[in-house]
């Protein structure tokens, strides 16, 4: 029962996270997805967007919040 609490509580504060910065988007000086090093190529009727830096980005913040949640859980 214990390792439940703990992973519910760890659960519990992604999702704080995750909502902080849904409501603090806003105020954010940069947008998510229209970073530079994004990929967008626009052709007659066709438009291809590839995310590249977006997804490093959060790559690397999800990858900062889950080491910390292990060094907590441990």
């Amino acid at each position: 029962m214990h390792y439940i609490g703990k992973s519910l509580i760890s659960f519990g504060i992604i999702l704080i996270i995750i909502g902080l910065i849904f409501y603090f988007s806003d105020k954010i000086p940069f947008k998510l997805g229209r970073l530079p090093g994004d990929i967008l190529i626009k052709k007659e009727g066709v438009t291809f967007y590839f995310p590249l830096t977006t997804a490093i980005l959060i790559s690397a913040i999800l990858n900062i919040i889950f080491l910390i949640i292990k060094y907590f859980i441990k």
